[in-house]
């Protein structure tokens, strides 16, 4: 559509055509017209309402379109690369659209693309484009990342909640579903003209992505077998079949992810079914076995596993741990995530929600019963300790024990002893080996609390 002709040809109102052109009103004033401006050329009460709707929708769209039709030009910067494209759609938005005043409705969808565009950043997303009530993101440009498709299934979740909780003044929430598709796309080009002009991506992706978004449920994230591939056990999924997808010509396997996935590890989540036996690694396997024995010698030992992503860091710990299976000792593990780097204790909050088998749909009481419990078997004198951990996890305390009352940096000097006490007290009962995955990632807090485990421990090279 590039008139103002067929713009409203397509609105079933083209019989206003000549008094537009008599005005010199083109498609490029469209969305500067108001209702006073179209009741001065006469237009009817019900066609303006009709009209302005439509220019809400173009408004919000962020996408100039161009008096011509837009051409793709060769850049030389153009380069293949694989993408993960996510796109996302608000649910009913044509019903809503024909409910509201054209003004209500476009605050409505500035909220909408504002929450879109703040998920898919955080997330360490592109967003390419707003297409009325359609948002399109690129995950892998123009930075890329190993965990991209990782990424991006955790912003479709995230958008599904946060699309849900978002506040825009209605008597409903509002609803997403989005569909994702990870595959090889020539990246780069230049396309339209003027202020139309973006960078292009140009493959079986996009479109992909767009086509599975079809096939999800209000509330559903759906992905392509290639996304669900490497992500792994990362997310539950729920098998969908094969889907005919128009404009692909084979049948396709479709996904819907349900949510996080229950296994501990990355690794272990991405390598579960493909673990191939390790080769060439004797020496560093024998060292860890050595440093081992003198930790339960009494001697407490520390090895840095440092190098770059992909040498088998994560392989060389799993080997030390097909190595201990027979032997009594106790494990634990904690695993930095590049998305809480700024989240205080993450990685020891998450090993004791574990540990502890908290669900969402624990009661308050049942998630502080198992936590004391999993306390319990690191100390006899759960007190002191309970009410720091449980405030650590946002569990309340039910009056059973008393209220923290302390300084911000008091108490993160007590929650720190608590967590490090913790960890000691199960080395008094047998012996523990800990694994600190990712520390790279590590937020502050949990880096200083790792300090000063090492610090208590006798250090080795």
């Amino acid at each position: 559509m590039s008139t103002a002709t067929e713009w409203l040809e397509s609105l079933g109102l083209a019989g206003y055509a000549q008094i537009f052109a008599e005005n010199g009103i083109d498609y490029a004033v469209l969305c500067d017209l108001t209702d006073q401006d179209l009741k001065g050329l006469g237009v009817l009460l019900g066609h303006r309402r009709k009209m302005l709707r439509a220019i809400a929708q173009l408004e919000a769209s962020a996408v100039a379109i161009p008096p011509v039709a837009a051409a793709v030009v060769p850049h030389d910067d153009a380069d293949r690369r694989q993408l993960t494209i996510l796109f996302c759609d608000l649910v009913g938005s044509t019903a809503l659209s024909a409910q509201l005043d054209p003004e209500d409705m476009r605050k409505i969808l500035g909220a909408y693309h504002r929450c879109c565009a703040d998920v898919i950043t955080r997330a360490g997303g592109f967003v390419a484009k707003y297409m009325g009530d359609g948002v399109l993101a690129y995950f892998g440009y123009p930075r890329a990342h190993e965990v991209d498709p990782e990424r991006a299934v955790r912003a479709g979740l995230t958008l599904v909640e946060s699309i849900d909780r978002l506040d825009v003044g209605i008597n409903a929430s509002l609803r997403v579903r989005i569909g994702i598709a990870t595959g090889i796309v020539v990246v780069g080009d230049l396309t339209g003209e003027g202020e139309a002009r973006e960078r292009g991506v140009v493959g079986e992706t996009p479109n992909l992505a767009a086509r599975l978004q079809t096939l999800a449920d209000a509330g559903a994230v759906v992905i392509s077998a290639s996304t669900q591939r490497l992500t792994g056990g990362l997310f539950d999924y729920r098998d969908m079949g094969l889907a005919t997808v128009k404009g692909i010509g084979e049948a396709v396997q479709v996904w819907q992810v349900l949510g996080p996935g229950r296994v501990e590890s990355r690794f272990e989540a991405l390598h579960a079914a493909s673990l191939m036996p390790i080769v060439g690694r004797d020496e560093e396997v024998e060292l860890l076995l050595r440093r081992w024995q003198r930790a339960k010698g009494g001697e407490g030992q520390v090895v840095l596993l440092s190098g770059e992503p992909g040498i088998g860091k994560s392989r060389l710990t799993a080997a030390l741990d097909e190595r201990l299976q027979s032997e009594p000792h106790t494990r634990l593990r904690y695993f930095c995530v590049h998305r809480h780097e700024d989240s205080a204790f993450y990685p020891f909050i998450s090993q004791l929600e574990r540990a502890a088998g908290l669900r969402r749909n624990d009661t308050a009481a049942h998630r502080l019963d198992k936590l004391e419990a999993v306390l319990a078997l690191a100390a006899d004198n759960l007190s002191q300790d309970v009410p720091l951990l449980a405030a650590l996890l946002s569990i309340p305390t039910e009056r059973r024990y008393p209220t923290l009352d302390l300084a911000p940096q008091k108490l993160k000097e007590k929650t720190l002893g608590a967590v490090i006490a913790q960890i000691k007290g199960l080395a008094t009962r047998q012996p523990l080996l800990i694994v600190f995955e990712d520390a790279h990632w590590a937020d502050p807090s949990s880096l200083e609390a790792l300090d000063r485990l090492v610090g208590s421990s006798c250090l080795c090279c």
